[in-house]
């Protein structure tokens, strides 16, 4: 290499080491950009989100407060304005009803919700076509966009609706959003915008049809600066008591903003934890790399140090070599970063829906991208320059000292005879350099122990699905009433055309309190012979629930900080709004949501009302679900019907598709990394050893021979590696398990066989790529100039 005139001394012998080890620097720029390009992703896409939000909510007045009651005269909104704390306050009417879609057999469900005069007031709608309703049409509404867009809905467009027992004919006049449904979420499901949408309507023309004119049953409040919204919550439910109300939740529980919450939490774990694990190999690969570069430079430190250059430039130098490769791939990892979070963003826009969502790589983003790469460069560097510190100029220019062999296990066991000589120089290399053997272990563990990481994701969402929709779900039809029904209403149901099974339940809301801690959830109250609805234990048993106390999940226990045992007071938010204490009998793992379980009649003692039914668990002969549906589409106690792979079909196109894609990202720059550990290691093994190699082909041994006793050791290496990688592999993945479970869902700790077989294979499959491209080097070593220099 040229190099022009101006370039210091120094400067051009690191430009020259740089291109002589390109390979190796590639690798670890590699492993760099793989780091930087997940930081960039995970973080940008974050503040993509955070961003939306926080604009989407300000500009369109998103509520801190929600309550619902049975029926409340207008005048109780003045009232609630009263409340210390309270900046705005805004009743209005919300109704879910049965909806007859055109082109969908299933019935559907819809949420209508009134307007305030001209879309203002809390909770403004953001119209995407069309018109607001007009203030004297009966039947004119707006569609959500991700329910318009399923289901092919346009403005002019018409939908059958079962509103307070009478068949309404509803005319789509435009679309909407709105920030209080980002995620449009019904009960403790995942979005299925297929059969559950929300609708606006006018306000005076549903308040009609509900016969609601001088009323409402829905208040939305936000809150002064710096109010306690607990305190405002509790006066809150105080006041609204008497008219039926079933508890007021903050926004955090508000289930839109609950699920968008937990996709930036996630966002942010997966913007700091995922890159460190990257760029600590990264570090760990330059520090690998600089050790070799100065203990083969030896003499030439003590050259330069005798030279005059002080031991501060020549650590320099050297942090320069790992700074400039670690930058390099820090650069290109922002390129790729800001490729993938444009792609990401685009997906995010299908799920959630905010007048406008893009990626933006923020200056913060990018100032803390390359000072992670260079403090990665920086820690993997030091020990690195501090063996170029402490040597001296005298004792850099001598060799250094031979090493002392003694007998080895396979001498002192007698074993020498029987193995072969090839075989033989590996594993006395390996035993003679324990710490080098040990970090060359610990990098390809470490390479294993990504890939694990990056597939284990895919055997989490598998666990989930099967535990939760085929293990403890067997139903096909789950049924919801408008209202609590006796709990003979299962006699009715099981006429319904094709129904084989039927399996009432009660949900009742309610707050649960453990000293200092409450949650706002509800109880699940089954009856005692069940099939469609099973509660199972850590084995997958189905459990019988006690005819006394109540059964908790483990997210929900772990949130009220409660054992077995210990007792839970319970109030009731509906009914005759008992207040009772009831020992906690089971804690159980559940993948999905944040609930509870009584015994059908024990719940019913507990909140002294008589056996009632909130909905069914229906089994439903397959030849006759269409008959069903069309019958359920007529039937005005019905509010909503789910089916269960509907619902299944829902969860993998929401939180499993995002998880699939961010998995493969991962899986692919955890490949990344294996090729980059092995070949680096593989080729430090060539460098180290390339004068041993030279001598034994001057004595005869062939370029074959000579190449297997290299990449036999490294062979030996990364079946040492195996399981150690396993082992780190499962550790990391506990980690992820529980940084990432949240309130909607847990994360479960599954590594099945096929991800350590798998895994295995891509290192092996590294391992064979980083030895083919070592061969070609074997093949061209120049012997005569290997024996004339330590390089």
């Amino acid at each position: 290499m040229v190099m022009p005139a101006f370039i210091g001394a120094l400067d051009r012998k690191l430009l020259r080491d740089l291109w002589r080890m390109r390979g190796q620097v590639l690798a670890v720029a590699m492993v760099a950009l793989c780091g930087i390009a997940t930081f960039v992703t995970m973080r940008g896409s974050y503040e993509a989100l955070l961003s939306a939000q926080q604009a989407y909510y300000e500009r369109y007045r998103f509520a801190d407060v929600f309550a619902s009651v049975r029926r409340a005269p207008l005048n109780i909104v003045s009232r609630v304005q009263a409340i210390p704390g309270v900046s705005e306050a805004q009743g209005r009417v919300v109704f879910d009803a049965s909806l007859d879609v055109p082109g969908l057999d299933e019935p559907a469900s819809g949420r209508l919700v009134s307007l305030a005069p001209d879309g203002a007031g809390l909770n403004r709608v953001h119209l995407r076509s069309g018109r607001l309703p007009g203030t004297l049409s009966r039947n004119e509404v707006l569609v959500s966009e991700a329910f318009s867009g399923a289901n092919r809905l346009r403005p002019g467009d018409t939908l059958g609706a079962i509103i307070n027992g009478r068949r309404e004919r509803l005319r789509i006049v435009g679309i909407a959003i709105s920030p209080e449904y980002v995620n449009e979420i019904k009960g403790n499901s995942f979005p299925d915008n297929r059969r559950f949408g929300v609708l606006w309507m006018d306000r005076d023309a549903l308040a009609g049809a509900l016969a609601m004119r001088d009323g409402i049953n829905d208040i939305t409040v936000t809150l002064a600066p710096h109010a306690s919204e607990q305190q405002v919550i509790a006066e809150l439910d105080r006041l609204l008591a008497p008219y039926g109300a079933i508890g007021a939740y903050g926004r955090s529980e508000q289930l839109s903003h609950n699920f968008l919450a937990n996709e930036l939490a996630q966002s942010r774990v997966s913007s700091t934890v995922l890159p460190a694990i990257f760029l600590a190999v990264a570090a760990f690969l330059i520090h690998n790399v600089l050790l070799r570069l100065t203990t083969l430079q030896r003499a030439q430190i003590g050259l330069l140090k005798s030279f005059g250059y002080s031991r501060l430039s020549v650590s320099l130098h050297y942090m320069k070599f790992a700074l400039l490769t670690v930058m390099t791939g820090g650069m290109g990892g922002i390129a790729v970063g800001a490729w993938l979070g444009h792609g990401l963003a685009r997906l995010y826009a299908r799920f959630y829906h905010f007048p406008q969502l893009s990626f933006a790589l923020s200056g913060f983003a990018i100032a803390a991208a390359l000072s992670i790469a260079a403090l990665s460069a920086v820690a993997g560097a030091l020990l690195a320059a501090r063996r170029v510190v402490t040597l001296s100029p005298a004792e850099s220019m001598r060799p250094e000292a031979p090493a002392r062999f003694r007998p080895g296990p396979l001498e002192r066991l007698g074993l020498q005879r029987w193995i072969a000589l090839p075989v033989r120089m590996v594993l006395r290399n390996l035993e003679r350099k324990p710490a080098k053997s040990l970090l060359s272990i610990l990098g390809l563990a470490s390479a294993l122990a990504l890939v694990i990481t990056g597939q284990y994701t895919f055997d989490a969402l598998n666990e989930i699905v099967r535990v939760q929709f085929r293990v403890a779900q067997r139903d096909d039809v789950t049924l919801s009433f408008n209202e609590p029904r006796d709990w003979s209403v299962a006699y009715d149901l099981a006429a319904l055309p094709g129904v084989l099974r039927v399996e009432p339940f009660r949900s009742a809301a309610v707050t649960m309190r453990f000293r200092h801690r409450s949650k706002r959830t509800a109880i699940v109250a089954l009856p005692p012979r069940r099939e469609l609805r099973r509660v199972l234990d850590e084995d997958e048993r189905a459990i019988d629930l006690p005819p006394r106390g109540i059964v908790l999940t483990r997210m929900l226990a772990d949130t009220l900080g409660i054992a077995e045992g210990e007792h839970l007071e319970i109030a009731f938010m509906e009914g005759q709004r008992q207040r009772a204490e009831t020992p906690v009998v089971r804690i159980i793992d559940e993948p999905i949501g944040m609930l509870s379980y009584m015994d059908a009649r024990a719940m019913a003692a507990l909140a002294q009302e008589p056996l009632m039914a909130s909905g069914a668990f229906l089994a439903v002969d397959p030849q006759s679900q269409g008959a069903l549906y069309r019958q359920l589409k007529t039937v005005p106690a019905i509010r909503s019907v789910s089916l269960r792979e509907a619902t299944l079909q829902s969860f993998l196109s929401t939180v499993a598709e995002n998880m699939r894609i961010n998995t493969v990202v991962l899986v692919s720059f955890a490949c990344i990394i294996a090729l980059g550990v092995v070949y680096n290691a593989t080729r430090i093994a060539l460098s180290e050893q390339a004068i041993e190699l030279a001598s034994l082909r001057i004595l005869g041994f062939t370029t074959a021979e000579v190449a297997a006793m290299l990449l036999g050791q490294q062979a030996a290496l990364t079946l040492a590696s195996l399981p150690l990688g396993c082992l780190l592999g499962y550790g990391l993945a506990a980690l992820l398990s529980e940084l990432l479970s949240q309130d909607l869902f847990r994360i479960p700790l599954v590594v099945s066989h096929r991800t350590f077989l798998l895994s295995i294979g891509v290192v092996l499959a590294a391992a064979a790529v980083a030895s083919a491209l070592v061969w070609r080097k074997v093949r061209r070593l120049d012997l005569i100039e290997v024996l004339k220099t330590r390089e």
